[in-house]
């Protein structure tokens, strides 16, 4: 067969010129002063020895294939949270599940709501598929405007996604508002609940999503090690779903996607519970000290339920994560909006609030 001669380069997708790119929380720039990284909602203890024994073993595998059916995670899962197994999927950290479910869902001319500002991953998720994105603003407290999102949904609507704690900006969604959610939306329409930071949460009124998705054709709640548990390196993620959608994110999954050293770190830390929620109870009071320090120095932080604060800039957003580089510490800006501040090392923290101290009063 001759194939025609062709001038012209391969073409990709026209839905790919709309999509942003993800970028990632950068280091601080290194100069005389130690730097501190709060720009990516790391957990800043580093991964316990138990963890890293487990990780090691596994290590000496690295010549064969993980378990592609990562069935021990999953069974360890699924007995954490009193589902059956087959409601278990589990991806390269939350964000690929929700990729893989986005997958399965959406085509073409379908749509996905969600709150803005919110993780950006999300409009990248939708993007790909075809799909588009329905934002719906935040309120003023910076919170998720539940009512006004059920409202944004039409025929074309495939999913809502809901962030509690919100990324980037902190506030926990509450039960009676996500209850009111949840039964106002069709039965064909896939409520996401994303819980990246629930291990977090203090707020009384805030909801666990596992509650909301039981007995439910058409909730999913996502979950992660990267925060609570310190494993962002490895990327292992998780979601609860009914079957039929747990199914279809497993066939949408890139085979071997969760490698065998997260699967062994994740079992490790499911089984190491207690002493990693020390760490995070103990992140959690410090991040309470920031959120007052702030609080003292006048500035108007949103309700803090992640391993973050949210600072309303607005368009000051990027001359205050220049000061902050510029002191040693990098923060995450979001132009025009604000910036999102990880809660690292006390040091760190103490720098970070020296630095909004001077631009407060400046």
């Amino acid at each position: 067969m001759t194939i025609p001669a062709s001038t012209s380069p391969p073409v990709v997708r026209p839905a790919l010129d709309s999509i942003p790119a993800y970028k990632a929380g950068k280091p601080a720039a290194v100069g005389a002063q130690t730097s501190y990284k709060l720009s990516s909602n790391e957990n800043p203890y580093p991964p316990l020895p138990s963890v890293v024994e487990q990780v090691a073993a596994a290590a000496a595998g690295l010549n064969r294939y993980p378990d592609m059916s990562v069935a021990s995670l999953h069974a360890a899962l699924a007995d954490k949270v009193g589902v059956e197994v087959a409601q278990i999927a589990t991806g390269a950290g939350s964000v690929a599940v929700l990729y893989h479910l986005l997958q399965a869902l959406c085509t073409e001319g379908d749509e996905v709501v969600y709150a803005w500002r919110s993780f950006e991953a999300y409009p990248i998720a939708v993007g790909l598929t075809g799909a588009h994105s329905l934002q719906v603003p935040l309120t003023a407290g910076a919170r998720h405007d539940l009512s006004a999102m059920v409202d944004a949904i039409t025929e074309a609507t495939k999913a809502v996604v809901v962030c509690s704690p919100n990324n980037p900006t902190g506030p926990a969604v509450h039960r009676d508002e996500l209850v009111e959610l949840v039964e106002s939306v069709p039965q064909h329409v896939v409520v996401v609940i994303d819980e990246a930071y629930r291990e977090f949460v203090t707020d009384p009124d805030s909801v666990d999503g596992l509650e909301l998705a039981r007995g439910r054709d058409n909730v999913v709640v996502l979950r992660t090690f990267s925060k609570a548990y310190g494993l962002a390196g490895l990327r292992v993620g998780y979601a609860v779903a009914p079957i039929t959608l747990a199914e279809a994110i497993r066939k949408c999954a890139l085979p071997f996607g969760v490698s065998q050293l997260a699967q062994a770190a994740a079992l490790a830390s499911l089984a190491a519970e207690a002493e990693l929620f020390e760490r995070v109870e103990a992140l959690v009071i410090e991040r309470e000290r920031v959120v007052a320090a702030l609080q003292d120095q006048g500035w108007d932080v949103p309700s803090a339920q992640g391993n973050f604060v949210w600072m309303p800039l607005g368009a000051e957003a990027l001359s205050f994560a220049e000061a902050c580089d510029a002191a040693g510490v990098s923060v995450r800006p979001f132009q025009g909006d604000g910036v999102r501040v990880s809660i690292g090392e006390p040091a760190a923290n103490d720098i970070f609030l020296e630095v909004a101290r001077r631009f407060g009063s400046a």
